[in-house]
């Protein structure tokens, strides 16, 4: 079995990649995130956390949503098309258990493999 590591090449770091991901991405709804997804030029899937304070107030909550997060896309990314994918939080996220939070992401992260495949990202010449 593949070693499931989350290296810093797995992770969206400059503001111009989360600006492109919000310019370019699809968005997938859960009661707990709002998923925005886009192709990835890095050849992998890779992941942006953008949980503002005015969804979650307490730090702590913040931090316990980022270690699910980073997580469960650490367990699934070798099963992620090259897509680049920004998290943001909702305001009943602070209020879900570690569980509740893991149950939403394991059901959004196959939805994701239509981004790759999308009509909306195929470039003209690819048209039927």
């Amino acid at each position: 079995m593949p070693r499931a590591a989350f290296p810093a090449t797995a992770r969206l770091r400059q503001s111009a990649e989360f600006r492109a991901v919000f310019a370019n991405g699809r968005k997938f709804v859960s009661p707990g995130f709002v998923v925005i997804a886009a192709e990835g030029s890095a050849g992998q899937a890779r992941l942006g956390l953008a949980l503002a304070k005015r969804r979650i107030a307490r730090a702590v909550e913040r931090n316990r949503v980022k270690r699910v997060l980073r997580e469960s896309f650490r367990l699934h990314r070798a099963d992620l098309a090259p897509i680049d994918v920004v998290v943001l939080a909702r305001s009943l996220t602070s209020t879900m258990s570690n569980a509740a939070l893991f149950d939403q992401l394991e059901a959004l992260w196959p939805q994701l493999d239509r981004v790759a495949t999308s009509p909306a990202t195929r470039s003209p010449s690819d048209s039927r």
